[in-house]
């Protein structure tokens, strides 16, 4: 059999006419090494690739492959920004923080985020304190559930699977020292795989305030001045005390305005006579404020009195 299979090899190359090379020569491709494999490197020289290719096909932004080629450090969220509660918070300052953040998983630390604790659900505390009605005592250790701790190197499949397996859907990113270093969601990894997942309570990203009622806004701290302007019609810089070339955004002015980075609750008043309510920030920086504008103007400058008034007399 092996005669019968050599042999229309060798009658094809005796039929070739006599100086032509052999397929062995020049026609069969060049077998491409270990490493051509690897880096993708082409194996052909320039003059044997012929005419010029098109150019490659852009790499695909989502798709299954990324379950395999992602990192967990390439999609979790920065430790700057997640919204946890300490183990010490109260019913109502919970219910502020659902409310403000719109999440329904929240991280519970002990006495940092890098001590964490569990997380709690949305739909346990609603079922135990709030649909049912019932004045039962608030206690937070009854509801947490357990959280997944994954180092920044996973695969992000191997993270799906996990969780998959072990039914959570938030974890934590642990670095080298044991610290948080972000946090992952179940949907953060599916998104990789099939494009943005938007509900019904995301927000354009491009869209930098909310108007919640007349005259009060829930925004981001970096919406532009210029742009917040435009939709109020109130130039919060035009105050003597505001210096617009230092600042750009409306978290730079609530910063200037306070002198410090204020904390979560605070309200920094403009002085116009609007204020600032901070919703959202951390010991490092502000994310959401809620501005709520005097309706009317700026306030007026008092006017000193005169030095001969009666009545300063009289005071005196």
């Amino acid at each position: 059999m092996g005669d019968n299979n050599d042999g229309p090899s060798t009658a094809a190359h005796g039929a070739l006419p006599e100086g032509r090379p052999t397929t062995t020569e020049a026609d069969r491709p060049r077998t491409r090494g270990f490493w051509s494999r690897i880096f993708g490197g082409d194996a052909t020289t320039p003059a044997q690739s012929g005419p010029a290719q098109a150019p490659a096909a852009p790499r695909q932004a989502h798709g299954m492959i990324n379950l395999r080629r992602m990192r967990v450090e390439d999609v979790a969220v920065p430790k700057a920004e997640i919204v946890a509660v300490p183990q010490t918070v109260t019913r109502d300052e919970l219910v502020k923080v659902f409310r403000d953040s719109g999440m329904t998983r929240l991280p519970v630390y002990q006495d940092t985020l890098d001590t964490p604790v569990g997380l709690i659900h949305l739909k346990d505390f609603a079922l135990k304190h709030g649909f049912n009605g019932k004045t039962t005592r608030f206690t937070l250790k009854t509801m947490l559930r357990p959280l997944l701790y994954v180092p920044p190197s996973m695969p992000i499949g191997v993270l799906l699977q996990k969780m998959q397996q072990e039914r959570r859907h938030m974890a934590l990113v642990i670095d080298e020292y044991g610290g948080v270093d972000g946090l992952v969601t179940i949907e953060d990894l599916i998104e990789q795989v099939i494009g943005q997942i938007e509900d019904e309570h995301d927000v354009d990203e491009d869209k930098f305030w909310i108007k919640e009622a007349d005259n009060t806004y829930l925004a981001v701290a970096r919406t532009p001045l210029e742009d917040f302007a435009g939709e109020t019609g109130i130039d919060l810089t035009e105050h003597d005390s505001v210096d617009e070339e230092e600042i750009d955004t409306l978290g730079g002015l609530v910063f200037m305005l306070s002198g410090r980075i204020p904390a979560r609750g605070e309200v920094v008043p403009h002085p116009a006579g609007h204020e600032f309510e901070v919703v959202d920030a951390d010991p490092r920086r502000i994310k959401r404020l809620r501005v709520r504008m005097r309706p009317g103007g700026p306030v007026p400058e008092p006017e000193p009195e005169p030095a001969g008034n009666p009545a300063n007399l009289a005071a005196q």
